[in-house]
């Protein structure tokens, strides 16, 4: 659970940055920080919240949906064997059939 709580506090402060550098886009304005300080933090943060995601996924806290791909090509038969094996003597054995060979 904290895996999540980290891996959206770190998408929000990304969408934070991005939109800092949108308003410093539109207004123009000569400020302290220019607009690649804020949009070099977000590729900094997406790639910090990318490799989180994968090392959590990696040990194990984060467990991924199967493909869509993977189910659709894939066959999964299950065999049930209900026959039970008895002896068989010869009243049992199922009797030879018989074919005439100058059936016409």
């Amino acid at each position: 659970m904290i895996i999540k709580l980290l891996i959206v506090l770190l998408l929000l402060f990304i969408l934070f940055n991005l939109f800092r550098a949108l308003l410093i886009m539109v207004s123009g304005k000569a400020q302290q920080r220019p607009m690649s300080h804020y949009l070099g933090r977000r590729v900094l943060f997406s790639v910090i919240a990318l490799l989180v995601i994968i090392a959590a996924l990696k040990i194990g806290l984060l467990h991924s949906n199967p493909s869509p791909i993977y189910q659709a090509t894939t066959h999964t038969q299950i065999q049930i064997d209900t026959a039970r094996p008895h002896q068989q003597n010869a009243n049992t054995k199922p009797p030879l059939e018989k074919q005439n060979a100058y059936h016409h």
